[in-house]
């Protein structure tokens, strides 16, 4: 993990996985909510739907180079608490 960077450690399906709020990771997640800017975004996280979660999660995935395991994101056991505690400690490390 790299705390410089921004990157958060969580555990996702029992196995611990890197996340990381990068430039690309916000493009992606306003893209895939059809959002612009970071005040849609605080709008629109404080209510995040299933879908949304699984997008912003897999983005923040891809982000901390963890691509592979966010392609599989919508088969893997991750609970939504797993889910909503991983987005919460990856936007906390981007701070």
């Amino acid at each position: 993990m790299n705390a410089v960077r921004g990157e958060a450690t969580v555990r996702l399906a029992g196995v611990e996985r890197r996340l990381c709020l990068t430039l690309g990771a916000l493009a992606e997640i306003e893209g895939a909510l059809g959002l612009e800017g970071p005040g849609a975004l605080a709008e629109r996280m404080r209510a995040l739907s299933a879908r949304d979660l699984t997008a912003v999660l897999a983005a923040l995935l891809r982000g901390g180079g963890e691509a592979a395991f966010a392609s599989e994101l919508d088969r893997a056991a991750v609970t939504p608490v797993e889910a909503a505690e991983a987005v919460a400690a990856a936007f906390q490390a981007s701070v």
